[in-house]
């Protein structure tokens, strides 16, 4: 009998950790009542997937849910469950009206690239950030499940860039001001080994820009622009000020429930908890 290598038994225990994670996710969060809700494209999703088609058709039956990409959409197929893209939740809810919120979305699942002590996160190293970004806005909130290697005290502590999606056609024109904002030779993300250039689903480039680690958001009194030090909230309103930059992988600001509480025009994507899977097969939660 072949006995499992470390590294092997290590892999299991860190996704039986994530898999538990998911379980109790779900199980603290989810509600037999939700009628939307969003499902991410992070890896450890997955779990959260299976959890929820575990529930049975009983619970699950009346329920819509809203991917972020086409390998969430798949994933939701396949678990049984049924499928609503954004612009068709759009066209059933209709115009919300003056004054009104448009978190139409119980709840909004999904993984995180790294996420800091005050639970801003990194997003797009799987090239969904921009219809990521869209469910978390228009979610009552969001929970992220991650296994604990994503756990930093700042962002790009690990983690190595921001990711970006750009119009193809201001890629280089983007990538340039990326530079003068302070990032270290940030690059138009590639296919593998090739040099084919990866298309986002809305057929837009990622840029991957390094910068320095990041602040948490409570510590702007040490942004340094000339030094590339910035905030998430910081540099994600400088990035977004570029031309030709569609949506930017930082998640950070307020929550769904802050934002809601402000007012219907006030944007909340950043996670209100995090449930981390340990090496150990345990797991932990944030927030």
């Amino acid at each position: 009998m072949t006995t499992p290598s470390k590294g092997a038994g290590d892999a299991d225990l860190i996704e039986a950790a994530k898999r538990a994670a998911c379980q109790r996710a779900v199980a603290d969060n989810f509600s037999t009542s939700f009628k939307y809700v969003g499902i991410g494209s992070g890896s450890t999703v997955a779990y959260v997937v299976e959890a929820i088609a575990a529930l049975g058709r009983d619970v699950t039956a009346d329920m819509k849910f809203v991917p972020t990409g086409s390998g969430s959409t798949n994933l939701i197929r396949d678990a049984g469950l049924s499928v609503l893209q954004v612009p068709d939740l759009m066209r059933e809810v209709g115009p919300a009206g003056p004054g009104s919120s448009r978190q139409y979305i119980d709840i909004y699942f999904d993984g995180a690239d790294e996420v800091d002590a005050e639970l801003n996160c990194i997003k797009g190293g799987g090239a969904c950030l921009f219809q990521e970004k869209i469910v978390s806005r228009l979610s009552k909130k969001f929970i992220c499940v991650a296994d604990s290697r994503k756990k930093a005290p700042r962002l790009l502590s690990n983690w190595a860039y921001v990711p970006i999606e750009v119009s193809p056609i201001a890629a280089e024109l983007v990538r340039q001001s990326l530079v003068e904002l302070g990032s270290k030779d940030p690059v138009i993300r590639v296919a593998g080994p090739t040099s084919t250039h990866v298309i986002t689903d809305n057929h837009n480039y990622l840029i991957d820009a390094p910068f320095p680690s990041l602040l948490l958001n409570s510590e702007a009194d040490r942004i340094d622009p000339s030094k590339g030090i910035w905030t998430p909230d910081a540099l994600t309103a400088k990035i977004r000020g570029i031309l030709g930059v569609l949506e930017v992988g930082i998640f950070s600001g307020l929550t769904g429930p802050e934002a809601a509480a402000i007012g219907p025009d006030v944007q909340g994507v950043r996670p209100v908890k995090v449930y981390f899977g340990k090496a150990d097969g345990s797991f932990e939660t944030l927030g």
